[in-house]
C-alpha cells in the first residue's frame, strides 16, 4: 500500500515540477527584481525534481511511511514557500523554507535507517 502512494506522489511531483519548470522557463521577463525572482523559482524547481526522485525511493526503505511522509512535507514547505515568492513577489512564506530545508534533510536520513 505504501509503496503505491509514494510511487504516485513521487510521479505526480515530478509532473508538476516539469509543468513549473516549463513556467519558470518562460514566465519571467527581464530585470533586476526578476532575475531575482527568477533565481528562487529556479531553485526551487531544481530541489523540487531532486526530491521528486528521491521519493520514488522511499518505498523500498526500512521506513518508507516515516521517509516519504517528511521528503513530501519538505518539498511543500521548501519548494512552496520559493515558488510562491517567485511567482507573487511576496516573501511572507520564506521563513518556511529553511524549516523545510530541515525537514528534507531528516528525510534523506530516514531513508538510511
Amino acid at each position: 500500500m505504501v509503496v503505491h502512494v509514494f510511487t504516485r506522489v513521487a510521479g505526480l511531483s515530478g509532473a508538476l515540477a516539469v509543468g513549473l519548470g516549463a513556467y519558470g522557463a518562460h514566465g519571467f521577463r527581464r530585470s533586476d527584481r526578476d532575475d531575482y525572482l527568477k533565481e528562487l523559482f529556479e531553485t526551487a524547481n531544481k530541489y523540487h525534481f531532486l526530491h521528486s526522485l528521491a521519493l520514488l525511493g522511499a518505498p523500498h526503505c526500512r521506513k518508507p511511511l516515516l521517509a516519504g511522509s517528511l521528503l513530501t512535507s519538505g518539498m511543500v514547505m521548501f519548494c512552496g514557500s520559493l515558488y510562491y515568492q517567485a511567482v507573487t513577489g511576496d516573501p511572507k512564506f520564506t521563513k518556511a523554507a529553511p524549516y523545510g530545508g530541515t525537514i528534507l534533510i531528516v528525510g534523506w536520513a530516514a531513508m538510511a535507517l
